[in-house]
């Protein structure tokens, strides 16, 4: 009997411990999908354009090959690789980040560009020409899986950075549970975004009362508003979080004098205001000097990108 006790007391320590590591686990995949918003709002801000076209029904079916291949992307992939360089290369994370962030930069600036100077583009004009629905389909499926590698890229290096050094095990169940729980609540709030109208058109034809009916006529013309405001947010997440990733980078690798000026304006604009409202006065000076520079380095970076590497690997310049 004391056996039993004993092998029970030792079970209870054992699940103990393993409630702990779920909980560290958790913790830290909270933290470090946290560092990854930008690229995150940006994902979902970017997905609902590669259903454009088709019919009603196709639409979830798309959504959910592209989830799959993000799936395949970060956990088949991207996951060991991340594993491989923190072992034997972590040297690599900084520089990697880095780069990552300058291409936060160029897609925001881009973007501002764009609404600045707006222009056509041929490619993007024969994108749209539906055509041959599987074909297209097909087409549109793999342009989003490759988009969402990049994507993908940049959110597991981001996160990898975030989890605190550990036992192996933990940080690659930590960097999954990020992967799984990102890409779904991405692709989960793009299919919600893109059957949205489906779902307005639906109540404001059969709702039994007039509320109803109104609720979904302004779900159809809200939705054009809401995908406005994802595209502006997406755009300032990716200039605040590329711009903070190179500073932050820079400091890392041994150049801090960028990162202190920016620290210690913040500091004192905060310090200067006081009151409860310090602790956000100092994230958002950071932030917004982060958004500028990186705003900054990204319409640097337009030229660099569209007449040399675009070019040189064969694309376009523009990811989206």
């Amino acid at each position: 009997m004391s056996g039993l006790l004993a092998l029970l007391d030792d079970v209870a320590a054992i699940a103990k411990v393993a409630a702990a590591s779920v909980d560290d686990v958790a913790g830290m995949a909270a933290k470090a999908g946290s560092k990854a918003a930008g690229v995150v709002i940006d994902d979902a801000a970017v997905t609902p354009k590669y259903v454009h076209g088709f019919e009603a029904k196709r639409e979830l079916p798309i959504i959910w090959k592209i989830t799959k291949g993000s799936l395949f992307n970060k956990l088949v992939i991207l996951l060991p690789a991340a594993m491989l360089m923190n072992s034997f290369a972590p040297w690599l994370i900084t520089p990697l980040l880095m780069l990552g962030g300058a291409y936060l930069c160029f897609e925001g600036a881009e973007k501002i560009f764009h609404k600045l100077f707006p222009h056509g583009d041929a490619e993007v004009e024969a994108d749209m020409d539906v055509g041959d629905p599987v074909h297209l389909e097909e087409k549109r499926v793999k342009g989003a899986i490759k988009t969402d590698f990049i994507l993908s890229a940049e959110i597991m290096t981001i996160a990898l950075a975030a989890i605190p050094e550990g036992v192996l095990w933990m940080e690659a169940l930590t960097l999954a549970v990020v992967a799984v729980g990102i890409t779904v609540a991405v692709y989960g709030s793009v299919a919600l975004i893109v059957k949205m109208d489906d779902i307005g058109l639906y109540m404001a034809a059969t709702a039994r009362t007039g509320f109803g009916r109104s609720i979904g006529s302004g779900l159809v013309k809200g939705m054009p508003k809401l995908m406005a405001l994802l595209s502006t947010i997406g755009t300032a997440a990716m200039l605040w979080v590329g711009g903070s990733i190179i500073i932050h980078g820079l400091d890392v690798l041994g150049w801090p004098v960028l990162y202190d000026a920016i620290h210690h304006l913040a500091e004192g604009v905060a310090h200067a205001v006081g009151g409860p409202a310090e602790g956000f006065l100092l994230w958002l000076v950071t932030a917004a000097i982060d958004g500028i520079l990186g705003l900054a380095l990204g319409f640097l970076l337009i030229p660099l990108v569209t007449r040399v590497i675009g070019p040189l690997l064969g694309g376009k310049g523009d990811a989206h």
